[in-house]
């Protein structure tokens, strides 16, 4: 099966995604926060770049667990500007 190309709104919303992400784990290493998280460093490096614009959500969840980050919150920062709903984070 081949995956459809993404918008240029979900390629934002997922560079906003990593910004976040990277933004909530302040001073805290990237190792660490992977690790908390049960993924690899490379991963949540190319989540913060906005590399891998639509991560999986048990992915997204656990690295907003490791940096204390409400899963509500964050749904509601990367919902496409102007929608008046929330945005599925995937």
């Amino acid at each position: 099966m081949v995956r459809p190309p993404l918008s240029p709104e979900e390629r934002e919303r997922g560079e906003r995604l990593g910004e976040l992400l990277r933004a909530a784990r302040h001073s805290r290493s990237m190792v660490e926060v992977a690790s908390a998280a049960g993924i690899s460093a490379e991963t949540l490096r190319k989540i913060e770049r906005g590399r891998v614009p639509t991560p999986a959500f048990f992915t997204v969840a656990a690295v907003a667990n490791a940096v204390g980050l409400p899963l509500d919150e964050l749904a509601a920062a990367t919902e496409p500007v102007g929608s008046g709903k929330l945005t599925r984070v995937t």
